[in-house]
């Protein structure tokens, strides 16, 4: 009974939720939805609860979705929440519950694609917040609607195609999306074409998007491009649908031939020009512009054995344009009749029929211009001697004119002749020297000299040729070797030194010059006896004694000889000094020889020597002391000296009485050329005082450079002027100067008494008889009778 009762009361305790301290007695725990509760046993069924669908786009809210419910409580006696995205986790608030009923309700529009399902969590607690179920799952599944339009992934779809191409070939391909459930309806597309820009030549697969040719006839040069509208639906082609253009280019192909506008063309060219362009070929072409399908190229089948033509393509128009590239001559072929074709770059497809006129005729008429003359051989090479006298016949250079059918004459003229060496006949082009041109002209080249010839036509205009003249100046031998050194020195004793090294120069270019060949003179065979000559190498020799011979200057006559063809030959003198040798070899000079020879210089010999220096410079002492005391004064001027021409020079009167008997001049071309008087105008000695200057005790001023020439003069005066105003050492004008002596005066008396009165009765004349020869026609003039 006990018991009985202790089981009812610990039932009614838990269901409380109240603790009663009974062993093994465990108090539910507080509400954690995050804590997971002690298992409980198998769950009821009325808990689990399966997924709900509700389906997107609800307008009815809120909207009932289900009622969830625990079984271990009466009917208000459990408390019910979830918790998950929706609710209590972004979106909030789309989902609530009634904490007591446990149903729950949609708040808000759902959007599959945004979020296609919501996974909740359920809670179930009794009244005083304990668990009372485990918690649940609670999965909301959004239902798709059509709510969204199939989207291309482009507005414009590009694609090309060869033209003639066959039919299932592929063009492009055509992509949309859609939005809706991918496996619903909802996103089932359907491609298909609304409309094309002529024929129906492209088909589109309604579930690929791809799309393909269906039949021939694509001729890019009919229609190069098509324009299609393609659409998309979804439902499988019967739900909302979306639109999208589709442009497809025709790529070219080589199926059209080129061809010439006509069958024949006439152009006129000019002769002897080459690099000009003569007429255009204009061809027809239906391929795309710009292409290798479209470019020309052209070919001279006949008429052109030379290669005079060529035929080049102007790439903007796709015209052959025919031009010279070697120069015609009218004397030789005054038309050339040319047979051209005219093919694409690129192969033409073997199923396109062939241009009609892809061949043409082109009539070229050459016309007759003036061509300058030719030279016969240019540049012209010859050979002339060295040395060459005036007059020397050089070359024939002439020329030949090449039109033929117009009488025209020919004349030459030099153009380049540096050292107006040559001399050319201007009718017949013949080529001579008039003067000799020098070995060392700085315009001979290894050996060659470089004239240039001109011919000229006399045409109206005239026409001129160049020719080059070369000409190699053979070397001649004309120059003996010379001796160098042409003295020398050798020891006395023949077995002392090595001997005279003897050397030769030949102003001859080889073969003319060594090896050289050094002979004793044989017009005097005697030298033969003292001395010897050995060869070294081909420009060297050496001279030795045989045996001892008195030492001093000894005169040699050798004979020298070249090499060349024919051989030149000259005896050169040697002059050879004998000498005492120390023991290396080499002369002794002075003293050292004689000491080397015993010998010495005596104490009267010495004496003697002192006494002739001393002698002479007691001589020369006088000569120099009268020459510095004998010096001309300083304030001569300096023009002393220069009084040898009285024609047109200027009369030097120191002495202002002295008249027609003072006939020192001088000489006016010193004014001419001051310059030269630089060295003159230096003063010797010291310059005087000047006695009536009050600092004349003051330096002169420096003198000052002459002018160079004599538009200068005038700058040279005021110069002068300027810097004699502003020279202290002069006295004021308002001082008495004093003038140097002026002599004794004049043997024909005063000229002043000539104005002392107005007639000429009261003048006596007759002192003019005695003033010499110059003023005879004046005493017989006014003289008395």
């Amino acid at each position: 009974m006990d018991t009985t009762l202790l089981l009812a009361l610990g039932l009614m305790a838990q269901s409380l939720g109240l603790s009663l301290g009974v062993p093994g007695l465990k108090r539910p725990s507080t509400l954690f939805p995050w804590r997971p509760a002690p298992a409980q046993g198998r769950v009821r069924r009325a808990w689990v609860i399966p997924p709900i669908s509700v389906s997107e786009n609800h307008k009815r809210l809120p909207y009932p979705l289900v009622q969830i419910k625990s079984d271990k409580q009466q009917l208000g006696g459990v408390i019910y929440s979830i918790q998950g995205p929706g609710v209590d986790e972004e979106p909030r608030g789309v989902f609530s519950i009634d904490k007591f009923t446990g149903k729950v309700f949609l708040n808000a529009t759902l959007d599959r694609e945004k979020t296609d399902r919501f996974r909740l969590r359920a809670f179930a607690l009794d009244l005083g917040g304990s668990t009372l179920e485990e918690p649940t799952d609670l999965e909301i599944v959004v239902v798709d609607q059509n709510d969204n339009r199939p989207v291309f992934r482009q507005e414009v779809f590009t694609g090309q195609v060869l033209e003639g191409a066959v039919p299932g070939t592929f063009v492009t391909k055509a992509e949309a999306t859609d939005a809706d459930d991918p496996e619903t309806d909802n996103a089932a597309l359907r491609y298909s074409i609304l409309e094309q820009s002529g024929p129906q030549l492209f088909s589109i697969d309604e579930h690929t998007g791809e799309i393909r040719t269906v039949q021939v006839g694509l001729d890019r040069e009919v229609v190069a491009v098509y324009n299609l509208t393609l659409q998309v639906a979804d439902m499988s082609g019967d739900g909302l649908t979306a639109t999208a253009s589709a442009i497809i280019t025709l790529k070219d192909v080589n199926d059209n031939a080129p061809g010439f506008s006509r069958d024949e063309f006439f152009v006129e060219a000019p002769e002897a020009m080459s690099g000009v362009d003569v007429g255009r070929l204009e061809v027809e072409d239906e391929d795309l512009p710009g292409s290798p399908n479209w470019a020309a190229r052209f070919t001279i089948l006949e008429g052109d054995p030379d290669g005079h033509f060529a035929i080049r393509t102007d790439p903007k128009t796709n015209d052959g344009v025919l031009s010279v590239v070697k120069p015609l001559d009218y004397e030789s072929c005054d038309q050339y009749d040319l047979r051209v074709v005219v093919q694409n770059e690129a192969p033409l497809l073997a199923a396109a029929p062939r241009a009609q006129r892809d061949q043409a005729r082109v009539s070229v008429q050459v016309q007759d211009v003036n061509e300058a003359p030719v030279f016969r051989e240019n540049p012209l090479r010859t050979s002339l001697a060295e040395g060459a006298a005036p007059g020397t016949p050089v070359a024939t250079f002439s020329a030949r004119d090449p039109d033929t059918q117009q009488l025209q004459r020919l004349s030459y003229s030099k153009d380049y002749d540096p050292e107006d060496w040559l001399q050319v006949d201007g009718a017949t082009g013949w080529v001579q020297t008039q003067r000799v041109l020098s070995p060392a002209s700085p315009f001979l080249k290894d050996g060659w000299y470089r004239a240039i010839i001109l011919a000229h036509d006399d045409a109206s205009p005239p026409r001129t040729a160049t020719g080059t003249l070369s000409i190699e100046i053979l070397e001649v031998n004309d120059h003996a070797p010379e001796l160098s050194p042409p003295s020398g020195s050798l020891c006395s004793e023949p077995d002392q030194g090595s001997g005279l090294l003897l050397s030769a120069t030949d102003e001859d270019l080889p073969p003319h010059g060594a090896p050289f060949h050094f002979l004793l003179s044989p017009r005097f065979p005697e030298l033969a006896r003292n001395w010897s000559l050995s060869q070294i190498n081909m420009s060297h020799a050496r001279l030795q004694l045989r045996h001892q011979v008195q030492e001093g200057l000894h005169r040699l006559s050798l004979l020298l000889r070249d090499s060349g063809q024919p051989p030149q030959q000259h005896e050169q003198p040697l002059n050879v000094t004998v000498c005492h040798c120390g023991q290396d070899g080499t002369c002794l000079r002075g003293a050292a020889a004689l000491r080397a020879r015993d010998m010495g210089i005596s104490l009267g010999a010495l004496a003697i020597v002192l006494a002739s220096v001393i002698l002479l410079l007691l001589l020369t002492l006088p000569v120099a002391l009268l020459t510095r005391f004998r010096q001309p004064p300083w304030d001569k001027g300096l023009l002393q000296g220069l009084q040898d021409d009285l024609r047109d020079n200027i009369l030097n009167y120191d002495e202002q009485g002295g008249g027609e008997e003072d006939q020192d001049a001088y000489d006016i071309s010193q004014l001419r050329h001051p310059s030269k008087l630089a060295a003159l105008s230096a003063p010797l000695g010291r310059p005087p005082l000047r006695r009536d200057a009050p600092f004349s005790r003051m330096c002169p001023p420096p003198s000052r450079a002459l002018p160079s020439s004599p538009a200068d003069m005038a700058d040279f005066i005021n110069d002068g002027l300027e810097a004699a105003d502003s020279d202290l050492s002069v006295p004021p004008y308002d001082t008495a100067l004093i003038y140097d002596y002026e002599g004794d005066g004049s043997v024909a008396g005063t000229l002043s008494s000539i104005l002392s009165s107005l007639g000429d009765e009261d003048q006596d004349y007759s002192c003019l008889q005695d003033w010499g020869p110059r003023f005879a026609r004046l005493a017989d003039l006014y003289g008395p009778l």
